[in-house]
């Protein structure tokens, strides 16, 4: 049998293993080796970008930071593509950019602080935030006079520890994220039991199914979803699951890994409010039994793909003979019942100025000076 001698003298590289170590950046960010012009020449054309990204994003600022990445290698460029893409004038606030894991809200703080900043309201980077799900908190909401508000709804984005966000996860991250989505729906019972159907798998009849009770939609893709890359081998390991009565909806694998929703047509805010606490705290139990947290920072609460979403979630009731989607602004810096509570008082102050213009009387006195909110038609 052969018998390797031990080697005179200790390689250097085990030598000073320790050494090497210690002089390892602590800083989370991986430096790129550009072969790549200078940074003037790569810089995007921002002239006319109405995007918040184009309004935080300087030269001085992409020099600093266009060499860094993520320990998964997310770079700036990576970043602000869907808003170098998305340039042209809008009358909705537009983002312009995402964050490719929960790393990217770190490495890239310098841009993405006073980019948060800009578009939420009144957000401080050292302020803690907090969740209340105890829909007992909300006052009212149980009866929006429904020849008014037609359908209500509640919804959040959540991503999973571990795990790369849509715009830069592998094919196989993505399989895994939705088997680990399939075992946590399966799991719910009572009124959250229900079915998981894959897009891929998806017959005709099952689509229009789905189309009718409102699951799906005939444009799935968005166009952040391409210029992100969220939508590369669409519709592959891509999902949407609902309880039997479908007023509990979860899709997986679209803009973050998970997007909950509970819905129901009428005015009763609360009830859909009760639903969609319930729901959240059994799928996060799952997943936190199953050492997949939902990602959480204090200070811009449940971290999510696009830096709109950041926080606790969002509501939103379609409303009025025109059909509009009227939904709160703000989703950083409040709770969920807050951000509820800011939904049930906006809606009763508008349906109380339509019926005010219908008796032909002057709405003016009834503007509300402290808080605004977008609405979408």
């Amino acid at each position: 049998m052969w018998k390797l001698k031990p080697p005179l003298e200790m390689p250097l590289s085990l030598k000073y293993k320790h050494i090497l170590e210690q002089l390892m950046p602590t800083e989370p960010s991986i430096s790129l080796n550009l072969k790549k012009l200078s940074a003037e020449e790569e810089f995007p054309n921002l002239a006319k970008n109405q995007t918040c990204m184009a309004k935080v994003l300087t030269i001085q600022m992409y020099k600093r930071l266009r060499a860094r990445a993520t320990q998964s290698g997310f770079t700036l460029d990576d970043i602000i593509q869907p808003g170098v893409d998305k340039s042209e004038h809008s009358s909705i606030r537009i983002v312009g950019c995402v964050a490719g894991d929960a790393e990217s809200y770190t490495v890239f703080m310098e841009f993405f602080d006073p980019l948060i900043e800009l578009y939420h309201h009144d957000y401080q980077p050292n302020r803690m935030h907090r969740s209340n799900l105890n829909p007992e908190n909300l006052k009212g909401g149980t009866n929006l006079d429904e020849l008014y508000v037609l359908t209500c709804q509640v919804s959040t984005g959540r991503n999973v520890d571990d795990f790369c966000f849509p715009p830069h996860c592998s094919r196989g991250e993505r399989r895994a994220l939705e088997k680990l989505a399939i075992g946590a729906l399966n799991a719910l019972d009572g009124e959250f039991k229900g079915t998981y159907q894959s897009l891929k798998n998806l017959s005709e009849e099952e689509h229009q199914r789905l189309s009718a009770a409102g699951i799906l939609s005939e444009n799935l893709i968005s166009p952040l979803m391409l210029s992100s890359g969220m939508a590369r081998d669409w519709p592959d390991s891509r999902g949407v699951w609902h309880n039997d009565m479908k007023n509990f909806i979860v899709w997986v694998n679209k803009e973050d890994h998970l997007r909950i929703t509970s819905i129901q047509d009428g005015g009763n805010v609360k009830q859909v409010f009760t639903r969609y606490c319930l729901g959240l705290k059994k799928l996060e139990e799952i997943y936190h039994r199953k050492k997949h947290p939902f990602i959480w920072k204090d200070n811009l609460g449940y971290v999510s793909t696009c830096p709109s979403d950041l926080g606790t979630g969002a509501a939103d009731a379609s409303a009025g003979t025109e059909v509009w989607d009227i939904s709160n602004a703000d989703r950083i810096g409040f709770s969920e019942v807050e951000l509820v509570q800011l939904l049930v008082d906006g809606i009763k102050l508008l349906i109380h100025m339509d019926k005010y213009i219908e008796q032909g009387s002057p709405i003016e006195d009834l503007f509300p000076t402290q808080k605004q909110m977008d609405i979408h038609e």
